[in-house]
């Protein structure tokens, strides 16, 4: 494991030390390029949505067409990241992007786009980039040492929030002056750097023994880590809310600028641009505050500053004034993004990274969206000023859900374990036998039977998010040292992938629940084939292992299950 205080130093130095590493360096900047197109894009296309028609509802469904398939297909997009070269993933979703932003200039150019088109396309843009984001952000690791992956995650966002700080102010510009089909037509073309970039890559990928799964199965093997890591499902809860309930100030503020600012296409930039200056400003204090504050503490500051931000948003009248709300809007905005962020990345091991990523993408571009339709409404019912006031109120109460779901304390990354040779077997198997049943005895003396089970209660949940299901304990009544446990896999195959997932910490947690066993005999395992007769996964003549019998050393300490 990484020695925590890595983790900890502050400073720019600190911040800046990924840009050290030549190939991330040039996707970084390149991605700043991409980004800087895609915010230059969402002015015009927020612009011509708001000139096209009054309705503060069709406003708003820009961004929800932007980020509504991050919610819909972030998780086939991770684990495809996991199961193929990233590097050609982020390739193919790059041209998908750019796909959808020249078909939207060449239909504004030639003045066919409505507003059903102009959503559809944005969606279109939304889908390149939404299948891009767990391979590029997975690909991270593969980029930097892991001591400075929280910096390099930090940066990331830096990169979209300095596109952010001056994309903005440059749409306004590019639309009052040349119209929206200019601003769509950069946004194309910025995207070229990245496609170049991300070419040249030399990535080095780790072949690993086992096939890779099936879509449907690699997916379903995300959703049940996520299932089953309590620390990630707090952050995807607490990650969920505060889109839904901070979407209103990105999704509103055409109609700010416009009801409540009376200003125009360089005024709505200039409010984007303070709101992504704050958010730069708020990336360089990640570190710093890391070190002086528990994950809790900090998303807590995050949503009572942001909540007094909103609030003088709405009752501001002066664009001064509501730009300097905005940049601690953005600053607290991208602090609680990024810590939300660097949990889910040191949280989950690599073979289910991008997988982790997607999940938390969806339920942050998924509250978002729900969250910026929802503030449509409501601002069409009760105006701008009312509907940012409910904002601030809801984000002011959020800590509240911390009593339930508190942050954890995550300073580390899961760092993976070494594979374990196969077990060697005398039965023919394919690949596909199965399901295979696993059963492990274990001896425990009597008094130490309640900080066992209690123990195994941990085990289980590591065996669950790695694949195994139908997981359970028992204690022998005639014999109440022995316990069993028992958990099934669907397959021979997956069964291997199970027991070759776990984590430095999970085999340590193995050894600590195997430690508890006494006698003379080593712990006895079991491994069976469910249906070994008339199963369509059981072939008799296509071995895939040497028969052998399980040997006792198969159940040593050093090893897993």
């Amino acid at each position: 494991m990484a020695d925590p205080s890595k983790f900890q130093t502050s400073g720019i130095d600190v911040i800046t030390a990924p840009l050290r590493h030549a190939t991330f360096r040039n996707i970084w900047l390149a991605s700043l390029f991409s980004n800087l197109g895609i915010l230059i894009q969402g002015v015009g296309a927020a612009w011509a949505m708001t000139e096209m028609t009054p309705s503060a509802d069709e406003v708003a469904l820009v961004q929800t067409a932007l980020m509504l398939p991050v919610m819909l297909i972030a998780m086939p997009a991770g684990a495809i990241a996991d199961m193929y070269d990233r590097r050609i993933i982020t390739l193919v979703s790059l041209g998908i992007a750019l796909a959808g932003a020249s078909t939207l200039t060449a239909l504004a150019w030639l003045g066919q786009v409505t507003p059903s088109i102009l959503l559809a396309l944005c969606f279109a843009v939304g889908t390149g980039m939404a299948l891009m984001g767990p391979s590029w952000q997975s690909s991270v690791r593969e980029l930097v040492p892991m001591e400075i992956l929280p910096a390099a995650v930090a940066l990331n966002g830096i990169s979209y929030n300095i596109a952010r700080s001056m994309g903005p102010a440059i749409g306004g510009i590019v639309v009052a002056a040349s119209g929206a089909v200019t601003a769509f037509a950069l946004n194309a073309l910025l995207y070229l750097p990245l496609m170049l970039a991300l070419f040249l890559w030399k990535r080095i990928s780790e072949p690993s023994r086992l096939p890779p799964e099936r879509l449907s199965r690699a997916i379903v093997s995300g959703v049940r880590y996520i299932a089953n890591s309590p620390s990630i499902r707090i952050v995807l809860t607490r990650s969920m809310v505060t889109g839904v309930i901070g979407a209103a100030i990105t999704a509103l503020m055409p109609l700010v600028v416009r009801d409540l600012l009376h200003g125009g296409a360089p005024t709505y930039g200039i409010m984007l641009s303070a709101f992504g200056l704050g958010a730069v400003i708020g990336a360089l204090f990640i570190t710093e505050l890391r070190k002086r504050m528990s994950g809790e503490a900090a998303i807590r500051a995050c949503a009572l500053s942001m909540s007094g931000a909103v609030a003088a948003v709405a009752l501001s009248r002066e664009p001064v004034l509501t730009a300097v709300a905005l940049v601690l809007a953005g600053a607290v905005w991208m602090m609680a993004w990024v810590l939300f962020s660097i949990g889910v990345q040191l949280a989950a091991p690599r073979w289910v990274a991008g997988r982790a990523l997607a999940a938390y993408q969806t339920a942050c571009s998924g509250g978002i969206a729900v969250g910026s339709w929802a503030w449509g409404h409501l601002t069409d019912s009760v105006g701008v000023e009312t509907a940012l006031l409910v904002s601030a109120a809801l984000m002011f109460a959020s800590p509240i859900l911390g009593l339930w779901l508190e942050m954890p304390r995550i300073i580390a990354r899961e760092d993976d374990a070494e594979m374990l040779a196969d077990p060697e077997v005398r039965l023919p198997l394919t690949g596909r036998s199965g399901p295979v049943v696993v059963e492990i005895e274990y001896r425990v003396s009597q008094d130490k039977a309640r900080p066992f089970h209690t123990m195994m209660q941990e085990v289980q949940l590591f065996r669950q998010r790695n694949g195994a299901y139908g997981w359970s304990i028992a204690r022998d009544i005639a014999n109440p040292e022995l316990w069993t446990e028992r958990f099934h896999c669907p397959t021979w195959l997956d069964y291997l992938r199970q027991r070759n997932r776990s984590t430095l910490s999970e085999r340590e947690l193995d050894r600590q629940a195997m430690a508890f066993h006494i006698g003379p005999e080593p712990i006895r395992v079991r491994r069976m084939l469910e249906r070994p007769f008339g199963s369509v996964r059981w072939k008799e003549e296509v071995p895939d292992r040497a028969p052998s019998e399980v040997r006792p050393g198969d159940c040593k300490p050093s090893g897993m299950h």
